[in-house]
C-alpha cells in the first residue's frame, strides 16, 4: 500500500552549484606564465648588476688613462658609484621600474635611446632571419621526412647539423667572400645614399625596409633588401637547421598516428595525408621552440651584426665591450633579457591557443 512518503513528489536531483568567478584553465596558465617573468627578470637583473661590479670599477675601466684621479672621482660621484653597493642596487632597480636603463660612460647616450635607434635594426634582422629559417626548415624538413633513411634524408640531416654547428660569424665570412666579388653589398643596412635619403622619412621607424616603403622609391627598397640578404642567410641558417630536424621528427611521429592510418585506409593520397593531416600538427612544436630560438637569434645577432657592420643592439654591445663601458653593457644586456622574457611569454600565449593541452 502506498504511503505518504512514496506518494510525495521526488526531489529534483542535486546539481552542483557553478563556481562563480573561477578562472578558466587558459587564464590560470597565462597568469602563472606572466607571474614567472617577475622573479626570472629579477634574477637576471641581479646577476648582471653583480657581474658588472665584480669586474671592477666601470669608470676607471672606461676612462682610466684619459682622465685624472680627481675627474675619475667626480665621475664616480656623479654616477653614484661611490655609494654602498646596496644603495646602488636599489637605485638601479628603481630606475628600471621607471624605464631608465642608465647612460653610457663613453658617449653619454641614454640606453633607452639605444633601444629605439639600434633595437629596430636587430628587430629587422631577426625578422629576415626567421623568414630564412622557415623557408629552409619547413620544406626541407618535410622532404627529409618523406624520404626517411634514404639519401635525401641523410644529406639533409647532415646539412642541418653543419649549419647549426658552424659558427655564425664563419658562415658570414664565407658568404662575404663568395658574393662580394659579384658586387653584392656585404656591410651596413643600406648604401650611404639610401641612408641619407631615408633620414627625411616621416614618421621615421628606424626599420630600413619600412622607411624605404614609406619613402616610395623602389630602388631604395631593393637596396635595403640586398643589404639584408647575406646577414639574414647567415643568421637564418642557424635556426633553419633546428627547424629542419624538428619538422622531420614530428612529421615522422605524426605519420604513425591512428588518424593518419585511418586516412590512408580511406584511400586518401599520401600527399594529402602529409599536407592536411600530418604537417599542421607537426607545426605545434615548432611554435613552441620559436620562443627558445629568440635567445639563439639574439646571441647570433651579436656576431652577425659585427661581421656585417649591421648597427643593431649586438653591434653596439660589441662596441661598448671594446671600450670597456660596462654601464652600457649592463643596460643593453638587461634590455636583451627583457626582450627574451617578453617574447617567450608571447610565444606561450600563442601555443596555449594553438594547443589546448598545454593549459593543464
Amino acid at each position: 500500500m502506498a504511503t505518504a512518503e512514496t506518494l510525495a513528489p521526488a526531489e529534483p536531483p542535486h546539481r552542483p552549484a557553478k563556481a562563480g568567478g573561477r578562472l578558466s584553465p587558459l587564464a590560470r596558465y597565462l597568469l602563472v606564465r606572466l607571474a614567472l617573468i617577475i622573479p626570472m627578470m629579477w634574477v637576471l637583473v641581479t646577476m648582471v648588476f653583480l657581474l658588472m661590479r665584480v669586474i671592477g670599477d666601470p669608470i676607471s675601466a672606461a676612462l682610466g688613462g684619459r682622465l685624472g684621479p680627481e675627474q675619475i672621482a667626480e665621475r664616480k660621484a656623479a654616477a653614484g658609484l661611490d655609494r654602498p653597493i646596496l644603495t646602488q642596487y636599489w637605485e638601479y632597480l628603481s630606475g628600471l621600474f621607471q624605464g631608465d636603463f642608465g647612460r653610457t660612460l663613453t658617449d653619454n647616450r641614454s640606453v633607452s635611446s639605444i633601444l629605439i635607434e639600434n633595437g629596430a635594426a636587430t628587430l629587422e634582422l631577426s625578422f629576415w632571419s626567421l623568414l630564412v629559417a622557415f623557408a629552409v626548415g619547413l620544406p626541407l624538413g618535410r622532404l627529409a621526412a618523406r624520404y626517411r633513411d634514404r639519401l635525401p634524408d641523410v644529406l639533409l640531416r647532415l646539412f642541418a647539423i653543419l649549419v647549426y654547428a658552424a659558427p655564425v660569424f664563419f658562415v658570414g665570412l664565407l658568404l662575404k667572400l663568395a658574393f662580394t666579388p659579384f658586387g653584392w653589398p656585404s656591410s651596413g643596412r643600406a648604401s650611404i645614399g639610401t641612408e641619407l635619403a631615408l633620414q627625411d622619412v616621416s614618421p621615421k621607424t628606424n626599420i630600413m625596409i619600412i622607411d624605404a616603403i614609406l619613402y616610395g622609391d623602389p630602388s631604395y627598397i631593393g637596396d635595403v633588401l640586398k643589404h639584408a640578404m647575406l646577414p639574414a642567410i647567415a643568421l637564418g641558417l642557424l635556426t633553419g637547421g633546428v627547424f629542419l630536424r624538428l619538422i622531420r621528427v614530428n612529421l615522422l611521429q605524426t605519420m604513425r598516428m591512428d588518424y593518419v592510418t585511418a586516412a590512408r585506409a580511406r584511400g586518401v593520397s599520401e600527399r594529402r595525408v602529409m599536407n592536411k593531416h600530418a604537417f599542421r600538427n607537426a607545426l605545434v612544436p615548432v611554435v613552441t621552440v620559436m620562443g627558445m630560438q629568440i635567445a639563439l637569434l639574439l646571441g647570433g645577432a651579436i656576431l652577425t651584426e659585427t661581421t656585417f657592420e649591421w648597427k643593431g643592439l649586438g653591434y653596439q654591445l660589441a662596441e661598448y665591450l671594446i671600450r670597456r663601458d660596462f654601464l652600457a653593457v649592463q643596460g643593453i644586456v638587461t634590455l636583451l633579457a627583457l626582450i627574451v622574457a617578453v617574447t617567450s611569454f608571447l610565444i606561450d600565449v600563442v601555443v596555449a591557443f594553438v594547443d589546448p593541452r598545454v593549459r593543464f
